[in-house]
């Protein structure tokens, strides 16, 4: 279903008579009736780590695409980009209780999200470092969401119920995600001479991140061995594909820019970040810290 604004969809019903809010995909709980017990055979800690990451990514990745919130270039573009965290931190939120299930800790969403140090998060570098203008925003969650949808798509069929529900669930936001970031590529990418600059600069800034998303952590051959999880190198001919058809659209070139570098050959998933989750962490995490025992 599309809709010609975000506005739309406010008020669009679904066929179950329940209303869409704005490009999500409903408050429905997805995991009604989801069997939450481990599979056979899988290790909790492992599937823990794992949920963890995924977790972490779209937590960060919502953390700042609410950035944007009241400095967006127009009012409909800041609805959507706000929705579209708001998805994310639906993800997050499932991912991160899943990860206190797994590993028999009861960890809470809240007390994985609150209260863990920097070098305790797992999310690939790309989500954490600090947006630049719009064009570089949209090259960002183009590239996330494709790389996430490929991963996602193959998790549907994860032998944990739990998972395979979270990401069924995933597929439908994050096929929006990456249709509203290629649209907008094509759209600066194709058209005046300054847009089509900064959105190639805006590629340029992203693409040293790439290379990390399709690295293979201990964490995945564990879970791909039990069944449960995707290894990241699997989705790279599906990404490869996909930037390829945006970007011939936008006019654009793949960037021929060096990845960035990790730390003795570690980042994100290691826990070795840039500087700027720290940061990050510190306001996103204040409040909650500042009054750890309060309910609302």
């Amino acid at each position: 279903m599309s809709f010609d604004n975000a506005y739309e969809a406010l008020t669009e019903a679904e066929p179950d008579g329940e209303a869409r809010w704005a490009f999500g995909t409903g408050f429905d709980d997805p995991l009604s009736g989801v069997d939450t017990a481990l599979p056979g055979g899988v290790d909790g800690a492992a599937l823990a780590a794992y949920c963890t990451a995924l977790g972490d990514d779209a937590l960060i990745t919502s953390h700042r695409l609410t950035e944007w919130v009241t400095h967006a270039p127009e009012l409909e573009e800041e609805l959507a980009l706000a929705n579209i965290a708001l998805d994310l931190l639906g993800q997050a939120r499932l991912l991160l209780s899943r990860a206190g299930q797994a590993d028999g800790t009861g960890r809470t969403e809240d007390e994985l999200a609150y209260f863990r140090d920097d070098r305790e998060f797992r999310n690939v570098r790309l989500a954490e470092v600090p947006h630049g203008d719009f064009a570089e925003t949209v090259a960002r969650l183009l590239v996330l969401s494709t790389w996430r949808l490929a991963l996602f798509g193959g998790l549907t069929g994860s032998r944990d119920p739990v998972l395979a529900a979270i990401a069924a669930k995933g597929v439908k936001e994050l096929t929006y995600h990456r249709e509203y970031a290629a649209r907008w590529v094509v759209r600066l990418g194709d058209g005046t001479e300054t847009s089509h600059e900064r959105m190639r600069r805006g590629l340029d800034d992203v693409w040293p991140y790439v290379a990390e998303l399709f690295a293979t952590h201990d964490v995945d051959r564990r879970v791909v061995e039990a069944g449960v999880g995707v290894d990241p190198a699997e989705t790279r001919a599906e990404f490869d594909e996909v930037l390829e058809q945006v970007l011939g659209a936008a006019t654009l070139s793949r960037p021929e820019v060096p990845a960035l570098a990790g730390v003795a050959g570690r980042a994100g998933r290691d826990g070795i970040h840039t500087e700027h989750l720290g940061y990050l962490l510190s306001e996103m995490q204040s409040l909650a810290r500042a009054h750890p025992e309060a309910t609302w």
